[in-house]
């Protein structure tokens, strides 16, 4: 693992989102650590103005631990933006996202990794399924009909964009439009950019503490107004160019084209 921040630029950062999550962390923190075993890594908690000490317990676990790194909002501004808060201040070149109320399990973090680095750079984000899922009967449903709908209108390739454990390279995620709920609807946005996506199964748990802080129908709402959103984004992207390297490109392949996929010479898709 990565024992200082003054350190190379780990492989992976860990991205956590948390909101009043205190006494689930530490636990969790330990189970990235655990997975990630032999990986340089960086796990960045980003606290979404928390009223239960959720930084304080950051602060005094950071002593004992050097690659953990805690941000924190003044004031809570929502799952999405914690997550970009968290993005933008990693260093990896890979970066996981994974909930901060231990539903999500981190031993499924190394297979996200894998799938990621064996599809090639053509590809930039795998996201995790979820299998089995461990919430109510009416979360389901909900989850199972807005999936349904979101997969009909955005032909995003994913049969479950709301899970929370995700990877995606870095230097891709800087190049998506930023919205409230902008986390659901990664598959679509990567694909947008001419990237290809791979999935992942996984099986959640039961959180250990405290309760969700999320509510059916403010969800339906504020996703529905998104969903029709992102669709007009990927309808306004009619193509990614397609470039070729064919002068002034010293001690780098001079030609060569990009693919909508992003894969040639190490190159990626250019923006338009």
């Amino acid at each position: 693992m990565s024992a200082s921040l003054n350190s190379a630029a780990p492989d992976i950062s860990v991205v956590v989102p948390a909101k009043d999550e205190r006494d689930n962390l530490p636990v969790l923190v330990d189970e990235i650590s655990a997975a990630l075993s032999g990986r340089t890594f960086e796990i960045l908690v980003v606290d979404d103005g928390s009223d239960d000490g959720t930084s304080q317990m950051l602060a005094e676990l950071s002593g004992r631990m050097p690659h953990l790194r805690g941000l924190r909002h003044a004031v809570a501004c929502g799952q999405s933006a914690s997550v970009r808060t968290g993005l933008r201040h990693a260093r990896g070149g890979i970066v996981v996202t994974i909930d901060g109320d231990g539903e999500n399990d981190p031993a499924y973090i190394p297979a996200l990794v894998e799938a990621l680095e064996n599809a090639g750079p053509g590809v930039a984000l795998a996201a995790g399924q979820r299998v089995g899922r461990k919430a109510s009967r009416a979360k389901r449903i909900a989850s199972r009909l807005a999936n349904r709908l979101r997969g009909a209108l955005l032909k995003d390739q994913t049969r479950d964009s709301g899970c929370g454990l995700k990877a995606i390279r870095r230097e891709v995620f800087l190049q998506l439009p930023y919205f409230d709920s902008w986390h659901r609807f990664l598959p679509a946005l990567v694909l947008r950019e001419g990237y290809g996506v791979t999935h992942v199964d996984i099986v959640d748990r039961h959180r250990r503490h405290g309760t969700s802080k999320y509510g059916i129908f403010d969800r339906a709402l504020v996703g529905a107004l998104d969903l029709f959103g992102v669709w007009w984004l990927r309808r306004r992207r009619k193509r990614v160019p397609q470039v070729s390297r064919v002068a002034g490109f010293t001690g780098e392949a001079s030609a060569g084209t990009v693919s909508g996929n992003g894969q040639a010479a190490g190159a990626a898709p250019v923006k338009e």
